[in-house]
């Protein structure tokens, strides 16, 4: 007795292969684009926030190098550069009292700087994200005697 293996059977149609249309392919790009920029801007916002907060923090930071410095010496820097390198007529200068980037602020920009102050013995002012005085939310000044 012989084995015969039975009829597999000829679909009269074809399927459609499985796979998705060139339609579907760009409405799911489109998609992924819009939740892509949508998260962006949310955390664009969280990136100044935070730079602005920490400008504000390195603002006290160097406004207690300058008190170090004037104790130090008896009055506070002509220039924020004398608190890294010294300077010709401070007898007793214990620095360097701050590192070179911390005289910029988280965008890059130098922090302004008064002496003698219009404020008190001295004014430091941090820009803001323009680095430039006024200007309002992450652009706004803030002083040392705020």
């Amino acid at each position: 007795m012989q084995y015969r293996y039975p009829r597999t059977r000829q679909l009269r149609h074809p399927t459609r292969s499985a796979g998705f249309t060139l339609l579907e392919m760009l409405a799911v790009i489109v998609l992924i684009g819009i939740v892509g920029a949508i998260v962006v801007r949310q955390v664009g916002s969280s990136v100044d926030k935070g730079k602005y907060g920490a400008g504000k923090a390195q603002l006290t930071t160097l406004s207690q190098a300058i008190d170090s410095y004037a104790l130090d010496n008896g009055s506070p820097p002509a220039q924020l550069l004398d608190l890294v390198a010294k300077p010709a007529n401070a007898n007793n200068w214990q620095g360097p009292y701050v590192k070179p980037s911390q005289l910029k602020d988280p965008w890059g920009h130098d922090f302004g700087y008064k002496y003698p102050g219009d404020h008190g013995n001295y004014d430091l002012i941090f820009y803001g994200q323009d680095g430039k005085p006024g200007g309002d939310g992450y652009s706004a000044d803030v002083g040392n005697w705020q």
